[in-house]
């Protein structure tokens, strides 16, 4: 679907876009693949990496400037909308400037997609998304509803489809846990906010093919949850620093001390597969539409995806294996 292609990625000079750039060139070899950042440092340094690919596009832009998404989106066919305020603490300080980006931002680009006959986006999304505490999953929760239901009612008409995938923490990635305590390696104190506390871990090549499955899939309004695994904090730091001691500094504003992917109240309408499950939209009869299930089976009534009761737990074996095959890209990007 997306060979010879025009794909445009919101935010794409973070984290999610330096792995999903690359593979995506590789795998489908697109027409054009334009990366949309208000960053200009972050796009020349990602330029540097494609310098010689006539493929790659760079526009400075904010999801906040509906103005700039218009230019920015003409003749686009697909969309990966990374972009977002996503520290948790930061969100927390700065509220009305999350608001922005990951609400109105949301529905700017919704607005335009639609306007210029965009055919698929995808929204990425977060495991803070499900029953939120913090502002930051808040306003994700909202753009999540606001992709799906546009696909449902506000797109009526239009041949714009829209849904979301949601994963948990993405290992290695910039401001993350593992290159955060990589960072203090030396000083043999590691801080940890609780020893019970356990998180969702899923590599950035595990959620780049999960957009990608997405965009194949979709019929519209679904949110799709990658199976994952777990791992307890401490497991993290054991993987580490194998001799640290630990300074419990208790849970942070906005903090859980697991985390949710899908609660009960998703149940009825979420179905699940070989490697994912997809929770579908409630109107318009869409959650008992066959052409969306596909060969899905509904979850239990008593169905709930968090992190401490999952079934799939990572080892430290598995993260030191993993932390010494990636060790040079690590907190890079």
């Amino acid at each position: 679907m997306l060979t010879n292609s025009s794909i445009l990625i919101t935010g794409g000079t973070g984290s999610f876009g330096y792995s999903f750039v690359p593979s995506t060139l590789k795998k489908y070899n697109p027409k054009r693949l334009v990366i949309f950042s208000r960053d200009e440092m972050k796009q020349w340094e990602m330029a540097k990496h494609f310098k010689d690919d006539p493929r790659v596009r760079f526009f400075i832009g904010d999801v906040r400037d509906k103005d700039r998404l218009h230019r920015a989106l003409h003749n686009i066919d697909f969309v990966v909308h990374a972009a977002a305020t996503k520290i948790v603490p930061t969100a927390e300080y700065n509220p009305f400037e999350c608001i922005k980006t990951n609400v109105n931002g949301a529905m700017n680009l919704i607005d335009v997609c639609i306007d210029q006959g965009v055919k698929r986006v995808v929204a990425l999304s977060t495991d803070k998304a499900s029953s939120p505490i913090n502002l930051y999953g808040a306003t994700k929760l909202a753009s999540d509803k606001l992709f799906t239901a546009s696909s449902q009612s506000y797109a009526s008409g239009h041949k714009t489809c829209f849904s979301v995938v949601r994963y948990g923490n993405v290992m290695g990635s910039r401001g993350s846990i593992i290159p955060f305590f990589m960072s203090l390696k030396d000083k043999g104190i590691l801080p940890i906010t609780d020893e019970r506390m356990t998180r969702f871990m899923i590599s950035l090549d595990q959620g780049v093919e999960l957009v990608w499955y997405a965009f194949d899939d979709m019929c519209g309004g679904e949110i799709y949850v990658k199976k994952i695994p777990s791992i307890k904090i401490t497991d993290i730091a054991k993987a580490i620093v194998p001799e640290a001691k630990y300074e419990i500094i208790g849970i942070r504003p906005g903090e859980k001390m697991h985390e949710q992917m899908i609660g009960k109240d998703d149940n009825y309408s979420t179905y699940e597969y070989s490697s994912y499950y997809k929770i579908l939209p409630q109107i318009n009869n869409w959650a008992n539409d066959s052409s969306r299930i596909k060969d899905g089976i509904k979850v239990s009534e008593d169905f709930i995806y968090s992190s401490d009761s999952n079934q799939d737990w990572m080892t430290k074996a598995d993260l030191k294996a993993w932390i010494d095959k990636n060790y040079l890209n690590i907190g890079k990007i």
